[in-house]
């Protein structure tokens, strides 16, 4: 979770004034407040989250505490690729997280006939994600989904309208299953580039080439 710190400084001369930090990792914001506590300057500190709410000092330690055993600081790249002549999709997808004090990669891909569009692998790619979520047990956390389909991320941000129907579908599946597993997903478009492993493992796909592995980075 990403949070900005606002700590409301007094003065030894009783002076007030607010300052608020970058957004920044929830378990780092915690570090520096407890460091900022110790120069007696602290009238008030807060936290707020992407959603503007706002968290003490103790409640955001408590839910840290809390997910420090299920993964969290969930990070998912997806990409799907169309290959024309075989009518088949190939579909990628790498989530890193944290649990235990660890972090994890997980690579998965999966080779998928009955689609009809790169833009349908897209989403199905993105959904494989969802699913691998699932399996892991992550729920009720915010997550970041990146990934290159403009279609996809306009999509899934409404600011693009789903007019094809197969597409539609699509949207709707990745929605319920948002709201089903309780995450509240930041999505973010980069480059093709950036995208460059899940775009890896969807081709692998295409080529016949199976993928599951989970490693500790």
């Amino acid at each position: 979770m990403q949070v900005v710190i606002e700590w409301t400084y007094k003065s030894p001369k009783g002076k007030i004034t607010v300052f608020q930090s970058e957004e920044m990792p929830a378990e780092e914001a915690v570090l520096i407040a407890e460091d900022v506590e110790k120069t007696g300057r602290v009238k008030h500190l807060s936290f707020v989250d992407q959603h503007d709410s706002s968290w003490s000092l103790k409640e955001l330690k408590g839910y840290l505490k809390g997910i420090e055993t299920t993964p969290h600081n969930i990070t998912v790249y997806f990409d799907g690729g169309f290959d024309w002549e075989q009518k088949m999709a190939g579909l990628g997808c790498v989530i890193y997280y944290d649990q235990n004090g660890k972090s994890y990669r997980v690579r998965k891909n999966a080779a998928v006939h009955g689609l009809t569009s790169n833009n349908e692998a897209e989403y199905a790619a993105l959904h494989l994600c969802l699913q691998e979520l699932e399996i892991l047990g992550v729920h009720h956390l915010p997550v970041r989904v990146l990934g290159d389909s403009r279609v996809v991320i306009h999509h899934v941000t409404e600011e693009w309208p789903v007019i094809e129907e197969e597409l539609y579908s699509w949207a709707n599946k990745i929605e319920a299953k948002m709201e089903a597993l309780g995450l509240q997903p930041q999505y973010e478009l980069i480059s093709r580039k950036a995208n460059g492993e899940a775009d890896r493992l969807a081709t692998q796909a295409i080529a016949g080439v199976e993928i599951m592995a989970t490693i500790e980075k």
